[in-house]
């Protein structure tokens, strides 16, 4: 990416890889940046990792093991009470969560966690019900998720078909995102009670798509296409279109390359540069994404191909969350790899409406 201008306190913006009669001028984006600094909703918040929201409340998982509740600015730790001891392992913890449609009568939400016990250390994906502040851990979903050192995976979203989808990491041993035995290095989809759809691609499978390195961010667009993020083996991060059944081609193939039966990305750092993009959502033809090394909040034009930093200098961002022309998004600076700011980390809000 190549930049444009700098504006020093909060934005800064920059245009990449579209041809000049796409790109917007210098003062509209001076127009967006002047207009569009963030705004604090929260912050103190200890390694957040999964925005959720219901009416105008918000959940916010950290990966030590607390639910943070945002409504009406003040801000409250919940505790999580879970089955299996959190696994201490690097970018392992709780990670994601999303609300069940019914929230509002059955206080339940679905959530992906690392575990470690005697046999070794996992993920799962689990339901909690909340009751008086505290989150307890109801049904077992779907367990032993592959684990290891990194490489967990871990968004939940529920996808337009009412089905559970989640993102499962190669937890470093790259040959399972070929292995359609493996639960690792994919895109899992199930019934909201944890069992297998008849209509998945693979029978009797969980597995809707593979070839994954360590996918942390999906979204859909108002048409149905699913969209998602994977970090790169060094660089080489991707924006994927998926599709049931297809093979991301991880780790055969990354980036730009090409290989018949294996799938490229719509979008791609490339050898040169890294997002480690995570969270993501969608809104008017556009896809932002939260990128944790390239410490910017991404947008990516699926019309002209366009992409460009939006924010930065705001460190590590972990995830995105889109509602009513608000984007909300959470900065990840107490992770161990950032450098947090005063009162970090933070879950921001900026309108949207200035970046058409």
């Amino acid at each position: 990416m190549k930049k444009l201008f700098t504006i020093p306190i909060l934005i800064v913006l920059l245009i990449a890889g579209c041809s000049t009669n796409e790109q917007q001028s210098d003062e509209e984006h001076q127009a967006f940046a002047m207009n569009n600094v963030p705004e604090v909703l929260a912050e103190n918040l200890a390694i957040p990792w999964s925005i959720a929201k219901y009416d105008e409340t918000f959940y916010l998982t950290e990966r030590e093991g607390s639910i943070v509740k945002v409504e009406n600015g003040e801000v409250e730790r919940q505790s999580v009470q879970l089955k299996k001891e959190l696994a201490t392992a690097s970018e392992a913890g709780l990670l994601g969560l999303v609300l069940a449609p019914d929230f509002s009568k059955s206080n339940t939400a679905y959530a992906y966690y690392t575990y470690e016990d005697s046999s070794g250390q996992f993920n799962r994906i689990v339901t909690l019900d909340l009751e008086k502040n505290t989150w307890t851990e109801d049904k077992l979903l779907l367990d032993r998720i592959p684990s290891g050192p990194r490489h967990h995976g871990g968004r939940l979203k529920i996808g337009p078909d009412e089905k559970l989808y989640a993102t499962t990491g190669d937890a470093s041993v790259e040959e399972i995102a070929q292995d359609l035995t493996s639960l690792g290095g994919k895109i899992l989809r199930m019934n909201l009670d944890g069992s297998i759809p008849s209509d998945n691609p693979f029978q009797n499978s969980y597995v809707y798509s593979y070839g994954l390195r360590n996918p942390q961010g999906i979204t859909w667009s108002p048409d149905g296409k699913l969209y998602s993020t994977d970090h790169g083996n060094n660089r080489n991060d991707e924006v994927n279109k998926i599709e049931a059944g297809l093979n991301y081609g991880w780790p055969i193939i990354e980036g730009n390359e090409q290989k018949e039966g294996l799938v490229s990305p719509l979008f791609t750092s490339g050898d040169e540069e890294t997002w480690a993009p995570s969270g993501m959502d969608y809104y008017d033809g556009k896809l932002y994404v939260g990128a944790l090394r390239g410490s910017a909040l991404l947008q990516f034009n699926l019309e002209t191909g366009e992409q460009q930093e939006i924010i930065t200098n705001l460190g590590r961002i972990r995830d995105v969350l889109i509602e009513d022309n608000y984007l909300y998004f959470i900065s990840n600076n107490t992770d161990g790899r950032g450098t947090p700011q005063p009162n970090d980390d933070k879950l921001y809000r900026i309108e949207l409406s200035g970046t058409n």
